[in-house]
């Protein structure tokens, strides 16, 4: 089917208590492999370029193969801007036919936050784009996608319940990611979400929230958080670790071949696609697509 806009996938996450995944991809190896997990699961998924990996994947030549790829199944495959930083990128998406922007105005103060953000629903609404936002700070790379690997959230910096109200009143944005206690990469420690201001937030919004830096929280605070509100949760180091791990691990086997890099390829997609496969059972977003 046609790619999918990301305000229905999400609505329905949403009132059913389950989360949609959003895995990052570079490639058409990382591509066919999450696209093939969410057709062996029958989940929904988001496809996620961020802006700061345009460098590794030019927009204009993966997206035709994304299309191609979303006619081929009958699942629901959303293709999503993550971490838009600036209106030439978010442009750049729009054209490129990306069916959801986000909007990272989280290193702005508020007024500015607020302001930007509603620049930006303003225009992708008017194209029939929905958008996510971000308030508060997400520890770790934040916008970049390029920061450390590990990293601890800090409290003074989680989304304000008051000030969560006001911006979704003030942007009409259609989805807002929060910080509460997540961050980017590997936690330093364990992962401690204060599941109070999720439900605050929940209650005070009144929207589908969104959780980035899924990689590393248990599968019980997964579904507590759902069940909080949280219907689309970023989930990037852990594929990206997996792949890695594949690649090690073929590297280290005995004997050359002149197809070596293929293979290790293909073992990288089988070990993405089993990741992948794995966070949708755990959101609740198998056979949901």
């Amino acid at each position: 089917m046609p790619l999918n806009s990301m305000k229905p996938v999400l609505e329905r996450a949403y009132n059913d208590h389950y989360a949609v995944g959003a895995f990052n991809i570079f490639n058409l190896n990382f591509l066919e492999a999450v696209c093939a997990a969410a057709v062996q699961k029958k989940s929904p998924v988001i496809l996620n370029i961020a802006e700061a990996h345009f460098c590794y994947v030019t927009p204009e030549h993966i997206t035709p193969s994304i299309r191609v790829i979303a006619e081929k199944y009958d699942v629901d495959i959303v293709l999503n801007l993550d971490h838009g930083l600036t209106m030439e990128g978010i442009k750049r998406a729009m054209a490129c036919g990306f069916t959801n922007i986000m909007f990272d105005g989280s290193h702005l103060d508020f007024e500015d936050n607020v302001q930007q953000t509603k620049e930006v629903v303003d225009l992708c609404h008017e194209h029939g784009i929905s958008v996510e936002a971000e308030l508060g700070a997400v520890g770790g790379a934040e916008g970049s996608e390029g920061g450390a690997m590990y990293s601890a959230a800090d409290p003074s910096k989680y989304t304000d319940v008051g000030q969560a109200k006001l911006f979704v009143k003030e942007t009409n944005v259609d989805f807002l990611a929060v910080a509460v206690g997540n961050t980017h990469g590997k936690y330093k420690g364990k992962p401690d979400l204060d599941f109070d201001l999720l439900k605050a937030l929940k209650e005070a919004t009144g929207i589908p929230l969104v959780l980035h830096g899924g990689s590393g929280i248990s599968d019980q605070d997964f579904k507590h958080a759902i069940q909080l509100g949280i219907a689309k949760i970023n989930f990037f180091t852990g594929i990206s670790q997996a792949a890695i791990a594949a690649s090690a691990e073929y590297l280290g086997r005995p004997g050359e071949t002149y197809n070596d890099y293929p293979q290790m390829l293909e073992e990288v997609k089988k070990a993405v696609t089993k990741v992948v496969g794995q966070q949708m059972d755990i959101f609740g977003s198998t056979g949901k697509g």
